[in-house]
């Protein structure tokens, strides 16, 4: 592993900033400086020091880089779906080589998962931040407050095509245990936050694939009367 490292002291200072690079300033970690000394044997001995050590590794940047494709692969796959996108297209949109995508990732399988992950991390993220601003923190109340905020999420197709995309390919193995373990995170979440019956979070999750079909199908845009049906007290803003 490559290392670059840079050690700038002061004394009288009981802290110590690692900056590693490619970092925002506010991504910066701050470490006490007796234990930064000893691990890179910096100069600051074990005087109380402030040091700012300047780190640069193919393991961060790997750890730093993971993220950031896995969006891009998030929004290439709702895009193209798993069949219709390659490995070089989410590499383009992440500005980086195939190559390395291919050294972040095992595989195109891995690079979904990555991607459907991220989307259901997406959708707790959201449901929770719509429960917690509910006026009503009852149970139905709670579960009410995140299917709203669920339906106003999807909006984005970004993450209602992903999950479609990746229901269309559950027959790859690593596809079906990455939705499975979605909906189940998500499923225990709105339980253990509502209090809601198990009925009642069967129509949730049941209501977010309406939502699903809905948008998908633009349902909501037809005057037809069995469209009226399907769509009565559910809208989807954008």
């Amino acid at each position: 592993v490559f290392l670059q490292e840079s050690l700038a002291c002061r004394s009288s200072s009981t802290s110590a900033s690692i900056r590693l690079a490619g970092l925002r300033p506010a991504e910066n970690r701050l470490v006490g400086a007796n234990r930064v000394a000893s691990s890179f044997g910096s100069p600051c001995g074990n005087t109380k020091s402030e040091c700012t050590v300047t780190l640069m590794s193919t393991l961060s940047t790997s750890e730093l880089r993971r993220p950031v494709v896995a969006v891009s692969a998030m929004r290439e796959f709702a895009r193209g779906g798993f069949h219709g996108t390659t490995v070089a297209d989410v590499a383009r949109e992440a500005r980086i080589s195939p190559a390395y995508v291919f050294k972040l990732f095992p595989g195109k399988e891995s690079l979904f998962v990555a991607a459907l992950e991220l989307c259901f991390e997406r959708i707790v993220a959201a449901i929770s931040a719509g429960a917690d601003d509910s006026a009503d923190q009852s149970p139905d109340g709670v579960i009410d407050a995140m299917g709203l905020t669920y339906a106003e999420l999807i909006s984005d197709r970004t993450l209602l095509m992903l999950q479609v995309h990746a229901q269309s390919v559950a027959d790859i193995a690593e596809v079906r245990q990455a939705l499975r373990a979605g909906l189940g995170t998500v499923t225990r979440f709105a339980k253990t936050r509502s209090g809601a019956s198990d009925e009642a979070i069967q129509h949730f999750i049941a209501y977010g694939q309406l939502c699903h079909l809905i948008v998908t199908a633009g349902i909501d845009d037809i005057p037809d009367d069995w469209a009226l049906i399907l769509s009565h007290g559910i809208r989807h803003t954008g």
